[in-house]
C-alpha cells in the first residue's frame, strides 16, 4: 500500500491531494487548497505553502510525493515565483524524506484524462470518476490529484510496488 500526495503548485493557491492506492485501485483520502493571501510578500507566500504541505504531510502520512514541473509561461516573473512555490513544497517534502517525483502537465493530463490538451474541466470530470467522487473538486485540487493518479501510473512507481531494484527493456529485473 501506498500514500501519495499529489501537489499543483501556485504562489496563490496551492492544491493538493491525497490518494491511497491498495493492490492498484486508488482510492480518495483527501483534497484541499491552501490559499495565500495576495498582500502577503513572496518570502510569506512560500512560508504559507512549506507550513501547509508539512501539515497535510502530518495529517496524512504519505509515503511518496509528486509535484507538476515548472512550464515555460509569457511571464518570466510568473515562471519564476512558480519555481519557488515548488521549491517551497519539494522542501516540505524532503523535510519528511518523502521521495520527490515530477511530472509535466501535459505528462498528466496525459495519463488521468487521455489527451495533454485536456482542460481543466476535463480533468476534474476525470478526476471524479476515477476516485468515485460524490462531487467535483476544486480546480487545483483537482489537478493535484490528477498528479497523485499519474504518479501511481508511472513505471517507476509499479516497480517500487514490486520491490524490483531495476527495470530493463520494459522487464522488472
Amino acid at each position: 500500500m501506498s500514500v501519495i500526495l499529489g501537489v499543483d503548485p501556485g504562489s496563490r493557491k496551492t492544491g493538493y491531494g491525497v490518494v491511497k492506492m491498495v493492490r492498484g485501485k486508488a482510492s480518495y483520502v483527501a483534497s484541499g487548497v491552501i490559499r495565500i493571501n495576495p498582500e502577503f510578500a513572496l518570502p510569506e507566500r512560500l512560508k504559507v505553502i512549506y507550513d501547509g504541505i508539512s501539515e497535510v504531510i502530518d495529517n496524512y502520512t504519505p509515503n511518496e510525493f509528486a509535484i507538476e514541473s515548472v512550464f515555460m509561461s509569457k511571464s518570466a516573473g510568473s515562471a519564476l515565483k512558480l519555481g519557488q512555490a515548488r521549491g517551497a513544497a519539494i522542501v516540505a517534502a524532503v523535510n519528511y524524506d518523502l521521495p520527490v517525483s515530477e511530472y509535466a502537465a501535459r505528462k498528466v493530463k496525459q495519463s488521468v484524462v487521455g489527451t495533454g490538451a485536456a482542460d481543466k474541466l476535463q480533468v476534474q470530470h476525470m478526476v471524479t470518476t476515477l476516485l468515485r467522487l460524490n462531487s467535483t473538486p476544486q480546480e487545483d485540487a483537482a489537478d493535484a490529484l490528477a498528479v497523485a493518479l499519474c504518479h501511481s501510473n508511472t513505471d517507476q512507481h509499479l516497480i517500487n510496488l514490486a520491490g524490483a531494484k531495476n527495470f530493463r527493456r520494459g522487464r522488472i529485473v
